[in-house]
């Protein structure tokens, strides 16, 4: 191929109106939107979530708070975006020639996406951007703070990137395709794009961060155990953090199964297309499944899975906790529903009618967006649990408490 779009592939219908760079940088500018949404909403309802992860506070009264401060940030970057789109569109008219010739402009607002992240801005704060930075550096080496120095917000920033492990894939599809000489990155997403293993391999690092967080983790726990000679009654041995690192491993079959999909070759792996489908039907089914319960039995303290005595407990909604920050049970219950679902969009594959739904441009993005929006809705009820565990549980120092067997961790005997 020679970059001509009459001997590309023909370009669908939805990638003509929103090319891949763009899609990319909208999921990106979304996720900032729905943090500030959610820093204003807790603020709201009085939970202080920069006291939760360290952030630098304000140090005036004169100072914006933080969630208009996220507004700001989300504001001057989806400007640009919105006049570049419309620029794109009354450039290219759709066709396929030209949105391949005008691949620079989405390309350009990628850069200003990655300035706006690192060049100090006049309305962000120099330490709060700093801090940032400096979680991100962290973080992207499977490092994780210690309690008091900001560990819940690298495990919320490093959660968040799992649900932009796909997004980040598409990013390096993007621009593989833009410095190749063969493809448009606004044309059809070659998703094979610099071979077969690093997209699989991008889409993977999200959960190798975790797993290394949750190894380290289990490792500071039989360290402190070691020097006070005794298992403390608030982290136990550290079962749990093993077993949040397993949780985070069952992604990988996923991702290896599904790439093995996209390119089926049975004389060279021994395994047949359908064979491979129930592998991966398996190892999908094993990773939604470990991680809705971990949602909701550990990341929200809801007693759901809990023995039928504390499930059942008189003095509190049925599968719910004793001491809630929000007072409308009707949030949990709507919570665990949408997680649920939202868990399970793998499932459109099992349709007759909708079995190719994840293979179409739009299905891909659609699919992109609603785990954005499953994550914004999982950060309230996080943040929520964390709060109510400092201010209500016991050992606010560890933010994963107890072993995989504690029950009600708000029980007033504590």
């Amino acid at each position: 191929m020679d970059g001509d779009p009459a001997v590309e592939p023909e370009i669908d219908g939805f990638s003509r109106v929103l090319p891949l760079p763009y899609r990319v940088a909208l999921i990106i500018v979304l996720g900032i939107w729905a943090w500030g949404l959610n820093l204003h909403y807790l603020n709201l309802i009085k939970i202080d979530v920069p006291g939760l992860i360290r952030y630098p506070g304000r140090t005036s009264p004169r100072h914006i708070p933080h969630h208009l401060s996220c507004y700001r940030i989300a504001t001057f970057l989806s400007i640009p975006l919105a006049l570049s789109l419309l620029l794109f569109w009354a450039l290219t008219h759709g066709s396929p020639k030209d949105i391949a010739g005008w691949e620079i402009l989405p390309n350009l607002y990628l850069l200003v996406l990655v300035v706006g992240f690192v060049v100090p801005l006049p309305f962000v704060s120099r330490n709060g951007r700093s801090r940032t930075l400096a979680t991100l550096k962290r973080i992207s080496i499977g490092g994780i703070a210690e309690a008091h120095d900001g560990k819940f917000g690298d495990i919320l920033l490093a959660d968040a990137l799992t649900s932009y492990a796909k997004v980040l894939g598409d990013l390096f599809v993007s621009l593989c395709m833009f410095f190749s000489s063969s493809h448009s990155s606004t044309g059809p997403p070659n998703r094979n794009c610099g071979g077969a293993f690093w997209v699989p391999f991008i889409i993977a690092i999200p959960s190798m961060i975790r797993l290394r967080q949750c190894i380290t983790e289990y490792y500071r726990v039989q360290k402190a155990n070691k020097q006070t000679g005794q298992i403390s009654p608030a982290t136990g041995w550290g079962g749990q953090h093993l077993a949040n690192a397993l949780k985070y491993s069952t992604a990988f079959p996923v991702i290896i199964l599904s790439a093995l999909q996209r390119s089926p070759n049975p004389s060279r792996f021994g395994v047949s297309e359908a064979t491979l489908f129930r592998m991966w039907l398996v190892a999908v089914v094993v990773n939604s499944g470990y991680s809705f319960y971990w949602d909701v039995a550990k990341d929200w303290d809801l007693t759901l899975f809990s023995n039928t005595r504390t499930r059942d407990s008189p003095e509190y909604p049925w599968g719910l906790r004793r001491h809630r920050w929000f007072h409308a049970k009707e949030f949990y219950y709507a919570a665990i529903v949408v997680d649920a679902m939202l868990r399970c969009t793998w499932s459109l594959k099992l349709s007759v009618h909708l079995d190719h739904f994840n293979d179409l441009e739009g299905g891909i993005f659609t699919m992109e967006v609603l785990e954005v929006l499953r994550r914004w809705i999982w950060i309230f009820f996080r943040v929520e649990t964390e709060w109510v565990r400092n201010h209500r549980g016991p050992a606010p120092d560890d933010i994963l408490l107890g072993d995989v067997g504690v029950g009600n961790k708000y029980d007033d005997s504590d």
